[in-house]
């Protein structure tokens, strides 16, 4: 059933409009005695899902008593993050996801299935898992907020993705991203029907359809005329349907088709959300079908200081390096920590070019910074970041084609998490 809709390619929401179409919705599910929130952490930041946080605790106050950020394998939230994400909210409802330790498995979607789905890819069961506190908490709502937009692993991301990746354990987390990597991200990317969706929907509607979840799904873009990121619309709802109406406007707001492949594409990872290739390599991720061959992506990234937020994923990705979809799983089949690691895997696969085109970081230069010999290591070029930015200067360039003064064109992107770029010819409907 969806509780509020409203959202078009021409509209722009306002904390205002926010604020009221969440209590519009609130309202119609009636009075809740105890309330769990289930926001994305800091690296959706524009989701705009914490200021709605804000809001559904600003509705309900002490009814609700929890809020849980999806970390999924990230980095706990620091308290000068939670502070600026959700405003308000006080910093002790916060809870922190651990994916190595908190979670439950409440089902197994058939092995059968996942290979049906999969056509073949993959043939294994897969565990549906989610954080403990959903199953223990004796909440009578649970508000998963978030915001729908193009994803590598599950072709456009939120709904239940936010629970069964966001709150999931590892065995879920890793298989989930191994089936989209063996699948092909290319297949999936802007799509809202996809192998992994599917397996998310089936556990949604046999493992944890008694759970009071309701969804917040906003779809927020850049806008090309003015270089203000907007919100273009809110959905709320507790089946597919409200994930179906978010995707369709997703894929109008968030995705850039073009007509000719690129030759030079150059992308900015602001310092605050951007501190690892695990993040920073959507830039990689969202421009893959709009490179051309031969063509060149260069990612400027102040902050980069890791690869893996994770530990074991940061050792991982050190060890075995973004070397294409054969050397992964020849390493795969080689080495059991990798193999006992699939998210790490298909991560080193989503990285990786597969030699197509080159792909050049520029990583600050203070002491916490990944070296032009780590970079180099993993299987990226390294370009220093003070020569880089005097020629393709971010204060300087617009998002979209930019013509240098001598002429050369470069495809220029402010933040990669926003959207989806695809040459016509490389996307399939």
């Amino acid at each position: 059933m969806i509780y509020y809709e409203k959202g078009s390619t021409s509209i722009e929401l306002t904390s205002e409009d926010l604020k009221a179409g969440l209590f519009e919705a609130l309202e119609k599910l009636g009075s809740r005695k105890k309330v769990l929130a289930i926001p994305p952490d800091y690296t959706r930041l524009p989701s705009r899902a914490g200021e709605l946080t804000e809001y559904a605790w600003q509705f309900y106050g002490n009814a609700l008593t929890d809020v849980l950020p999806a970390l999924g394998t990230h980095s706990p939230m620091t308290d000068t993050q939670i502070s600026h994400m959700f405003g308000t909210l006080p910093s002790s409802l916060i809870r922190e996801h651990d994916w190595r330790n908190d979670v439950v498995t409440v089902g197994f979607v058939p092995a059968e299935f996942v290979k049906e789905v999969s056509e073949g890819a993959v043939d294994f069961p897969w565990p549906a898992q989610v954080n403990k506190l959903l199953l223990e908490g004796n909440f009578d709502l649970i508000l998963s907020i978030g915001q729908v937009v193009p994803h590598e692993v599950v072709g456009m991301a939120n709904y239940n993705k936010n629970i069964f990746v966001g709150t999931g354990g590892v065995e879920g987390i890793n298989k989930s991203h191994f089936v989209g990597a063996a699948y092909g991200m290319e297949r999936m990317m802007g799509h809202a029907d996809t192998p992994v969706r599917r397996i998310f929907n089936y556990a949604s509607e046999y493992f944890t359809n008694h759970l009071p979840i309701v969804y917040v799904q906003t779809v927020v873009g850049l806008d090309k005329s003015d270089g203000k990121i907007k919100c273009r619309g809110m959905f709320i709802g507790d089946d597919y349907s409200v994930f179906d109406k978010a995707a369709k406007l997703a894929l109008q707001v968030n995705f850039d088709l073009l007509d000719r492949p690129l030759k030079k594409v150059v992308v900015y990872l602001d310092p605050t959300e951007f501190k690892s290739t695990w993040l920073g390599n959507k830039s990689i991720y969202r421009t893959r079908m709009a490179i051309d061959d031969g063509g060149d992506l260069i990612v400027i990234a102040p902050a980069l200081k890791e690869f893996g937020e994770d530990k074991e994923i940061n050792r991982l990705i050190r060890k075995y390096g973004y070397f294409g979809t054969p050397a992964t799983l020849k390493a795969c089949d080689e080495n059991e920590d990798l193999r006992n690691n699939l998210s790490a895997a298909a991560h080193l696969i989503h990285g990786s070019s597969e030699g197509r085109f080159s792909i050049t970081y520029c990583p600050g230069k203070g002491p916490e910074n990944l070296t032009r010999t780590e970079i180099e290591r993993v299987g990226f070029k390294y370009a220093d970041i003070d020569e880089i930015t005097a020629r393709y200067n971010p204060e300087m360039l617009t998002d979209g084609y930019n013509i240098m003064d001598d002429g050369e064109e470069v495809f220029y992107i402010s933040n990669p998490a926003l959207g989806l770029w695809a040459y016509k010819e490389r996307f399939k409907y």
